[in-house]
């Protein structure tokens, strides 16, 4: 840090350094001068001072300084380059194993149940009886009379008549029938394709720079108002000056450059298939059609006439007869009949029960597969790179 005593002084220091730095560099006293206005007018081209007081910025027009001088020299470098390699990735496949389940079945088991018989017993019922016995009763019947009588009759005749019938005949017609015929047609897939592309990316360069560094130095400086005594008393004071230093320095800049990728795009094509359509034609059929004509035929008909008969008619005559008459009475009687008991049996029942089997199941495994990509590698090359000439006065 520079004493605050010595700010206005050590500011001026600086200016006349910058000065004798302007008359060596420059070969024409313009330099001088316009470095002389612009430090007296501008204040944005005057040299300044940072917060460190340890940089400053010089003016100088470049048109009018001489070229610098230095030669060329090779320099190392690492070349950007893309080489081609394979990738082993993972690629997810199916892969069938056998999973125990328990699947469910009906077994069949013996359980006790009581099942109703039929045992045989004797029983008492009164069944009635029926007793028949002869009664004298009076019966109407009916006695065979003959009997004249005259009744109408129809007496059926044939009679000629004209009857429409319908005679078969067959008839050529064209009927349209329907072929399936096989029609190309162009269909449009997306296909995939891949497309070089060209993406920009930004690169990471090394560009030579002068960077102004400032390094502490004590100087000898007499005394303003005791000028006479810088001879003769050789009276001198140490003071504390930033003395700038050009290094040279490498800034880290970006360039861009163009990089190429696979882009993948669906291109439409035409593929041809066969359709199914149907064509329409015309076939020759015979269908058989009706036709109406007369026939002549006997129709059956009647006439009426009379005609004398002999009818048997029934005249009823009462008749003494016997007629059997039922009594009911009753009697005990000794019945077998069948008496419900339980009887203690085994029944077949189902139950469910669980069984072991194998079921096959598919299950995701991964697969390594080779995949292309493009890698990055560095490789040396040797560039030409420009030094500046170093005197010993810089």
């Amino acid at each position: 840090m520079k004493p605050n005593a010595f700010g206005q002084i050590s500011r001026i220091w600086t200016l006349r350094y910058c000065c004798w730095r302007y008359f060596n560099a420059c070969s024409s006293r313009h330099c001088v001068s316009a470095f002389k206005r612009d430090a007296r007018g501008s204040s944005d081209e005057i040299p300044k001072f940072t917060a460190s007081g340890r940089q400053l910025r010089a003016y100088c027009k470049p048109h009018i300084c001489h070229p610098p001088e230095g030669v060329w020299k090779k320099k190392l470098t690492w070349k950007e380059d893309w080489v081609q390699v394979w990738k082993t990735v993972k690629k997810e496949a199916w892969e069938t194993k056998w999973k125990k389940i328990q699947v469910p079945i009906w077994k069949e088991v013996q359980v006790p149940i009581w099942k109703e018989v039929q045992v045989p017993d004797w029983k008492i019922v009164k069944k009635p009886h029926i007793e028949e016995r002869e009664v004298p009763a009076w019966k109407e019947e009916k006695v065979p009379e003959w009997k004249k009588i005259t009744k109408p009759i129809w007496k059926e005749i044939q009679v000629p008549v004209w009857r429409e019938i319908q005679v078969p005949v067959w008839k050529e017609i064209q009927v349209p029938v329907w072929r399936e015929v096989k029609v190309p047609v162009w269909k449009e897939i997306q296909v995939p394709i891949w497309r070089d592309i060209q993406v920009p990316v930004w690169k990471e360069i090394q560009v030579p720079d002068w960077k102004q560094m400032f390094v502490p130095e004590w100087v000898k400086m007499g005394v303003p108002a005791r000028s006479w005594e810088y001879t003769s008393h050789d009276l001198w004071r140490k003071k504390l000056i930033w003395k700038p230093v050009w290094k040279k320095v490498w800034r880290t800049e970006k360039k861009q450059e163009w990089k190429t990728e696979k882009k993948q795009e669906w291109k439409t094509e035409k593929v041809q298939e066969w359709k199914i359509e149907k064509k329409q034609e015309w076939e020759t059929k015979k269908v058989q059609e009706w036709k109406t004509e007369k026939q002549q035929a006997w129709k059956p008909d009647k006439k009426l006439e009379w005609k004398i008969e002999w009818v048997q008619i029934w005249k009823p005559v009462k008749k003494q007869i016997w007629v059997k008459e039922k009594r009911e009475t009753w009697v005990e009687e000794k019945v077998q009949i069948w008496r419900t008991e339980k009887k203690q049996a085994w029944a077949t029942e189902k139950k469910q029960a669980w069984k072991d089997e194998w079921k096959a199941i598919q299950v995701p495994v991964w697969k390594e597969v080779k995949v292309q990509e493009w890698k990055r590698v560095w490789k040396p090359v040797w560039e030409k790179v420009w030094v500046p000439a170093s005197h010993g006065w810089d």
